[in-house]
């Protein structure tokens, strides 16, 4: 496993708010949620193993910062969000543009004609294209809650904040998102 070189190579005493976990444990028991929320912060597919790996790279350096105070997934989001960011920051990452496999552009999914499978794809990138100009923030908690459709309560378990807290930046996200879609129009009359 890629986690195996990871591991401590010393037995250390743990603290009672780690309750004896290690990278591989935190991986085991988390790896879909990183992934989940690696997605919802926008890190595009092709880039989601390399940036999944760099979170359990901090989170092998910095669990033992993890003191309890929170629940192990805001923690690990806290990760996410900070690497995703730092991932975003990277002026590659502004000028690549990425291809997609030309197979999968002309393949239509069964039982859907080929202009609603095209349709469905733009609908897609300029959804894609207006998250991405969203802050990470909102991003995440408009996706948890528009797109994944999370209850609000589980959001504020995940973010480690109260509900009402996910209401005000799910409300800033929606005021965010509108004010992109609607500069978009103005420059082209469309998202596309």
């Amino acid at each position: 496993m890629i986690f195996a070189a990871l591991a401590p190579r010393t037995a250390t005493a743990p603290s009672s708010a780690t309750n004896e976990l290690d990278v591989l444990a935190v991986h085991e028991a988390q790896a879909d949620f990183v992934w989940r929320s690696l997605q919802r912060l926008g890190i595009r597919p092709a880039d989601l193993e390399d940036v999944f790996q760099e979170v359990f790279v901090v989170v092998h350096k910095r669990l033992h910062t993890f003191d309890g105070s929170s629940a192990l997934t805001t923690w690990l989001f806290g990760v996410c969000l900070r690497v995703a960011a730092a991932h975003r920051r990277r002026a590659w990452f502004r000028r690549e543009v990425p291809t997609d496999n030309v197979a999968a552009t002309f393949e239509a999914p069964t039982g859907e004609s080929p202009d609603a499978a095209l349709e469905a794809r733009r609908a897609r990138a300029a959804l894609d294209r207006v998250l991405d100009e969203m802050d990470l923030d909102k991003r995440a908690v408009f996706v948890m809650f528009e797109l994944d459709e999370l209850p609000s309560e589980e959001i504020a378990a995940i973010l480690g904040v109260p509900v009402g807290t996910v209401w005000s930046r799910l409300s800033a996200a929606r005021k965010q998102f509108q004010k992109i879609v609607a500069r978009h129009k103005a420059r082209g009359g469309s998202l596309e």
